[in-house]
């Protein structure tokens, strides 16, 4: 491994022994898991309160939805949604909090308020002014891997190579990412599960985690709930756990750094578990 650490402005997250959680906070109306259920920054505050208790090291807030077939929001309306719960999040925790969104503006409130690290899943693609924004404000950021937009990205996307295209286009990410200025115990990548990939491009990205290791950078995948786990299952979305955390364990076997999860406190033991195991074979 070529870091041990994540530095988000002040803050620094070690890799050392740990594989990091961070915890989902959706305040949108419509995400496909917990859509409208934390608006109020009350229930928001109490949620992020269970998450820390049950072991998330990020806290990641999101004010748009970017499942497929989600539509754009202004900057405007997403702002809205944010600022009241990053504000109070903010003066309730030191826990690093995340901003996801695709735009500069929304990230730069965020920023002011106290954020730490900005995961954008166009890895810089929508918002030409989002790296200046990470640069200047020395905060840590995912770059992720996603084909088309949300609201087509589920229509028959095809690859000639899953895996080789992803990486390829994270390492392009990546040299753009320090060519700004950003540096790389900064930046965390991300293959992008479920953006613009069926459930076989999924597999194969989750069952070649060490080709995206090669990148040198710590990884994050994002996997809780989704569809290919459903379609896999014949679950519903809160039916999922158990099949989240087979997949979990499995990209925790290979090396991957960060999960992005939903339930904390059970896909903690997934990791632990897994973690525990694979140390156990490398001794």
């Amino acid at each position: 491994m070529a870091f041990q650490e994540i530095r988000c402005r002040e803050k620094t997250l070690s890799l050392r022994s740990n594989v990091l959680i961070m915890g989902i906070l959706n305040v949108t109306p419509d995400s496909f898991s917990d859509g409208g259920r934390f608006l109020d920054p009350v229930l928001a505050v109490d949620q992020v309160q269970k998450m820390i208790d049950e072991g998330a090291d990020i806290i990641d807030v999101g004010g748009e939805s970017t499942r497929p077939g989600a539509f754009s929001v202004s900057e405007e309306e997403e702002i809205e949604r944010i600022r009241p719960i990053v504000k109070a999040l903010g003066k309730m925790t030191d826990t690093p909090l995340s901003i996801d969104t695709r735009k500069a503006a929304v990230a730069q409130v965020a920023l002011d308020l106290g954020a730490a690290i900005v995961n954008d899943v166009s890895a810089f693609h929508d918002d030409s002014r989002m790296a200046q924004v990470v640069k200047e404000s020395e905060a840590g950021v995912v770059l992720m891997h996603r084909k088309g937009v949300s609201g087509t990205m589920e229509k028959v996307p095809h690859y000639e190579d899953v895996v080789g295209e992803i990486k390829s286009f994270l390492a392009n990410r990546i040299a753009m990412a320090r060519a700004m200025g950003i540096s790389s115990d900064r930046i965390i990548i991300d293959p992008g599960i479920g953006f613009g990939k069926t459930c076989n491009h999924n597999l194969e990205i989750l069952s070649n985690i060490g080709e995206f290791l090669q990148l040198e950078q710590p990884l994050m995948v994002g996997l809780s709930r989704k569809r290919f786990i459903g379609e896999l299952t014949g679950k519903s979305v809160d039916e999922r756990e158990i099949g989240n955390a087979a997949a979990i364990a499995t990209v925790v076997w290979q090396g991957a750094h960060l999960l992005r999860v939903h339930n904390v406190a059970a896909m903690k033991d997934a990791i632990r578990v897994a973690q525990a195991l694979r140390n156990s074979c490398d001794k």
